[in-house]
């Protein structure tokens, strides 16, 4: 019998990339917004979480946009010379864009963008490999939700249903009348350490949070005067001439706002 035409097997899972795409629509948003804004912030991300950089994204919405590509094609919309700038200066923010780092266009001015930024830390579960920011050890004992760190009477006593998932990770607990038990303190991390995936594992269980998200401005660039000012040192005109003004003189305070790469286009 011969073979049906009709019988495909269809992949579900199987999509179309969008690469090429992705990269020039990047590109071409990047050059579009250079005349727009009259400030653009190179920022970096530490301890990157996703839904913390969307809330930010949210927050700065209304007169700001925000892109978080790669390095290299953001580096090549502002240029990587003097001859390839679309405007002057731009180039000198190239060199800062290395690492998880993103750009920033924006009509608010340095301290207030500083001061939103100085102020937005929010905790969140550490990953492996993360350097530990303090000791925690599990008490002897009936072992509750928080393992310590909240009063027991404000606590409530750690689900049976995890005792399994704790004996997996290496906690030495024992089930006693459907309540979760420790003979004897067991220490999880020590401070100063890194972290591996089983004790991030336990840190989560237990709800502590050691890592912090935030948003440094590295350099930004004012479109009025064409100069790139430097965190940490002296921001330089389109000949690469040091500016006087120090960045650690700047008085932050205000407000700040995020557009987004781009979820609209």
């Amino acid at each position: 019998m011969p073979k049906s035409k009709r019988a495909k097997v269809v992949h579900l899972t199987k999509t179309q990339k969008k690469g090429k795409e992705l990269t020039l629509r990047l590109y071409a948003n990047i050059r579009e917004c250079i005349p727009l804004y009259p400030y653009i912030y190179v920022f970096s991300v530490e301890n990157m979480r996703n839904h913390y950089l969307k809330r930010v994204r949210a927050e700065l919405a209304s007169d700001s946009r925000v892109f978080f590509g790669k390095s290299r094609v953001m580096a090549k919309a502002l240029g990587d010379s003097p001859s390839t700038e679309p405007h002057p200066s731009t180039s000198v923010l190239s060199a800062h864009l290395t690492g998880p780092c993103g750009l920033i266009f924006s009509h608010r001015d340095p301290p207030s963008l500083l001061s939103y930024f100085s102020t937005f830390h929010p905790h969140s579960y550490a990953r492996a490999g993360t350097i530990s920011t303090r000791a925690f050890t599990l008490p002897s004992g009936l072992l509750y939700s928080r393992a310590g760190e909240i009063p027991a009477s404000e606590d409530v006593p750690l689900a049976h249903s995890i005792e399994p998932t704790l004996r997996k990770l290496g906690v030495p607990t024992r089930l006693l009348k459907g309540t979760v038990e420790l003979d004897e303190p067991f220490e999880v991390c020590k401070e100063g350490k890194v972290l591996g995936s089983g004790q991030t594992t336990l840190l989560k269980i237990f709800g502590v949070a050691m890592a912090e998200f935030g948003v440094e401005v590295r350099a930004w660039w004012v479109r009025e005067t064409g100069e790139v000012e430097v965190i940490g040192g002296q921001g330089t005109n389109g000949n690469g001439v040091g500016s006087k003004k120090e960045v650690a003189e700047v008085d932050a305070s205000g407000e700040d706002e995020f557009g987004g790469f781009d979820e609209n286009d």
